[in-house]
């Protein structure tokens, strides 16, 4: 998934609502600036930005993300290859070690984003915690991942499970300089 098909999914949906990005920029919390570089970006931005995008322009998150228009079951089949969405966070790079595959793209009308998520060591820098509405589940499947919530720092080993409020600053990474591997839920009201 390139930033671009983002980018014009928002823009399609600024038209189509007769929004301007400044309109937009003001609904959503975020600058002028920073929509402009998510409509152009290749990359695509943290979900903390598409998300208050989303509430914006009164839509699920899943508008952004969706491949086709699949009203029943979707299943997701392990052989199937696919392109990783690689997100970066804050419109900049500090975050970008997590690579994104979702297991529901093709899903539409759904609340919850279920992703399998490969997270590469991060580089030595200050973290950049983000918050958005809704809630997350996180399960590791391999490795061993940092979680900073708030002020806290939780450490996860393989088969351990953590849900949390998305509003409270937080950070997923992979602790001890090695990759790891997640299923992630991100639940986001609309």
């Amino acid at each position: 998934m390139s930033g671009n098909i983002v980018g014009d999914k928002i823009n399609t949906l600024c038209i189509d609502k007769k929004i301007s990005k400044e309109e937009l920029a003001e609904r959503s919390g975020l600058t002028t600036g920073q929509i402009e570089l998510i409509q152009k970006k290749d990359t695509v931005p943290s979900l903390s930005p598409l998300i208050k995008i989303a509430r914006a322009l009164g839509v699920r998150l899943g508008t952004f993300l969706d491949d086709s228009d699949e009203l029943g079951p979707v299943v997701h089949r392990q052989s199937r290859v696919e392109q990783a969405a690689t997100f970066s966070s804050q419109l900049s790079i500090a975050n970008s070690h997590l690579d994104f595959f979702s297991l529901a793209g093709s899903k539409t009308g759904r609340h919850m984003e279920p992703f399998v998520i490969d997270i590469k060591p991060a580089p030595t820098h200050m973290p950049i915690l983000s918050s958005h509405e809704g809630e997350e589940f996180i399960f590791v499947i391999r490795g061993v991942v940092k979680i900073n919530y708030g002020k806290e720092t939780h450490i996860l080993q393989t088969g351990d499970s953590i849900y949390y409020d998305s509003i409270v600053d937080h950070l997923v990474s992979a602790a001890n300089g090695s990759p790891a591997q997640i299923v992630a839920v991100v639940y986001t009201p609309i």
